[in-house]
């Protein structure tokens, strides 16, 4: 059975709401690395209750539609899915706790040929409850590796999406060293992604992986949050937009090395898993208000 271009394009998510407390909070940020040095007052206040605030990255985690892939009726294989790109603009700084409502659509799904595999990109709008004022808009894009080639039968295939931008080809301007512990992806995952890619070797092993590996969205945290410490002083109400593409699987335990290129307030971003020499996030960029300065 070929990917459904018509049941994914027209897939019905609902409206799903979601509360979040200080606890969900202070456990994302503490599956990101955040407090490693509890002297650190811009590092405690991500995961204290006391003056608590989110971070922005938050938002990626808040009305997830769930693993709706593995519905059969979609015609893709579930298990040779990985996350490819993931954008998200904020349009107003994220409260420590709320209940937010949530709705996302397909926007586009992309066959790239046989044995290329296919794309689809869903957009994803979040509401504070109460208010009905938009906090944020993400967009996902999924590469389903085994899905390639499903349009050669007649069905339709959307138009490519917009690359990220190159980055600059110049020595970064910062570069920051992040190792990541052994059980990352085992805390990550209780944010509520629970793909079993995450935590079973087995099922690891039949994706082709030699082992658990991170969540791509793990990565692109730790990447939000070294631009949030190094340029916004940790204030998350300066930081405004991420962009990246997944590039290749980071395994937990792994150095991350994060280079940034700073020009105004936009940020060009590269991860390497150091110890493999392998660019994880590729044409990273992100935004940030304010005057751009750097901090320790």
């Amino acid at each position: 059975m070929s990917l459904n271009y018509h049941a994914v394009k027209n897939w019905d998510f609902g409206e799903l709401e979601r509360t979040y407390t200080r606890h969900d909070t202070m456990l994302y940020a503490l599956a990101l690395g955040i407090g490693t040095n509890p002297a650190d007052s811009r590092q405690l206040r991500f995961v204290y209750e006391k003056n608590l605030v989110a971070l922005p990255t938050i938002a990626v985690i808040l009305g997830f539609p769930g693993f709706w892939m593995s519905d059969p009726r979609t015609g893709i294989t579930a298990s040779k899915i990985v996350h490819g790109e993931q954008s998200l603009r904020l349009h107003r700084t994220l409260a420590p706790e709320g209940t937010i409502t949530a709705r996302s659509f397909v926007r586009a799904v992309i066959d790239k040929g046989p044995g290329r595999g296919a794309l689809v990109v869903i957009e994803r709008r979040i509401k504070d409850k109460s208010s009905g004022q938009l906090l944020a808009t993400l967009e996902q894009t999924t590469f389903c590796r085994a899905d390639g080639g499903y349009s050669v039968n007649g069905q339709p295939s959307d138009p490519p999406v917009d690359a990220p931008p190159a980055t600059p080809d110049r020595a970064a301007d910062d570069v920051t060293a992040t190792v990541t512990r052994p059980e990352m992806a085992l805390l990550y995952r209780l944010s509520g992604d629970l793909n079993p890619l995450h935590a079973d070797p087995c099922v690891a092993s039949a994706a082709g992986f030699e082992r658990p590996i991170l969540h791509g969205l793990a990565t692109y945290g730790i990447a939000a949050r070294v631009i949030l410490q190094r340029l916004c002083n940790g204030d998350p109400s300066r930081f405004k937009s991420i962009r990246a593409r997944f590039s290749a699987p980071v395994y937990p335990g792994e150095t991350l090395r994060t280079e940034l290129w700073a020009s105004g307030g936009t940020i060009h971003f590269r991860v390497t898993a150091v110890e493999r020499d392998v660019v994880a996030i590729s044409a990273g960029m992100a935004e940030v208000a304010g005057d751009v300065s750097w901090w320790r």
